[in-house]
């Protein structure tokens, strides 16, 4: 793998998802290493982000999760470097990491997403809170737009939790994404590539206890059953793989990234909730799995993605 050259691993990282980074790093530097390429660990928490320049990277892989490292920062700070890295590039990398962009963005395409209401900081009083029941249904999802595992959400049942549900995603996020519910089945759709050569991998569905498809059980937990191939009927599961391609695609996406889906269970329509642009490369993650079905080992997955690696600037 000397074609490769030296390769960072960037995992770890100062947000919220620090620990589950760490997880995924490491997942991934042991493969890059059995597969013989010249890979090495590299946490900015704990070194200048300038030090991979200097300690003679050639690209970086960005196992990163959260902010700073899903949300266009470290993407936009590797191009001043002219380090290509892996996954999405810095405007797809920041919308993405924007539940509500990602919805204006995709409702502009005209690609499904539930309904949703956005609370600004100025927003978040009670009269304000208690409209958005009246304008969404019950239950909802209250949520911050700008974290990924399940961090600050809550799934509201009725008006008087809506108040604690918004000022717990708010410790996370000013802003506060308040969503429609959908009942049905929740899917994730990985995606390879760029532009018209991008795939989707086969359709995983994600049965955790009691719908609760919460951090613990994403991460930690052996009881969230995961099915691939899904068993859904062909022309579903082809129509969540084009919708999770089209969103890809829309948003910008290039290298790989991950779709989350809901099929409707009362007539079988499919929404997209968010796309992922650094999915997480642990023992429990999707994206391994998928690339499994799909005849990909964990090994060749990492190798493939590190050979992809790219710089916006040279697209």
């Amino acid at each position: 793998m000397k074609h490769l050259g030296k390769v960072a691993v960037l995992m770890g990282g100062s947000s919220a998802e620090r620990q589950v980074s760490l997880m995924s790093g490491g997942g991934v530097l042991a493969a890059l290493k059995s597969a013989g390429v010249d890979a090495h660990a590299f946490d900015p928490a704990e070194q200048d982000l300038a030090e991979v320049k200097r300690q003679g990277y050639d690209r970086v892989f960005i196992a990163l999760h959260g902010r700073h490292g899903e949300d266009g920062t470290v993407q936009g700070a590797l191009e001043l470097l002219g380090i290509p890295y892996t996954g999405s590039g810095v405007m797809a990398s920041a919308i993405a990491m924007d539940k509500v962009m990602t919805k204006r963005v995709w409702s502009a395409e005209g690609l499904p997403t539930p309904r949703w209401a956005w609370l600004a900081p100025e927003q978040q009083g009670r009269e304000a809170v208690n409209a958005v029941p009246d304008a969404l249904g019950l239950p909802l999802i209250v949520k911050p737009p700008r974290e990924g595992s399940s961090i600050g959400i809550t799934k509201v049942q009725g008006y008087s939790q809506m108040q604690d549900a918004v000022a717990l995603a708010a410790q996370y996020d000013a802003d506060v994404l308040c969503e429609e519910f959908i009942d049905g089945i929740e899917l994730t759709c990985a995606v390879l590539g760029q532009g018209p050569t991008a795939r989707a991998l086969p359709l995983i569905r994600i049965e955790a206890p009691d719908g609760n498809y919460d951090f613990e059980h994403k991460y930690f937990s052996d009881d969230t059953g995961y099915t691939c191939p899904s068993g859904l009927p062909a022309a579903e599961e082809a129509e969540a793989q084009r919708l999770s391609v089209a969103a890809y695609r829309a948003l910008g996406c290039r290298g790989w990234g991950r779709a989350d889906l809901m099929l409707r269970a009362r007539d079988r329509k499919i929404f997209l909730l968010e796309m992922n642009t650094s999915p997480g490369m642990t023992g429990h993650s999707l994206v391994p799995m998928a690339a499994r079905a799909a005849g990909m080992s964990y090994e060749q997955l990492c190798v493939h993605l590190v050979e992809q690696a790219a710089l916006d600037s040279t697209r």
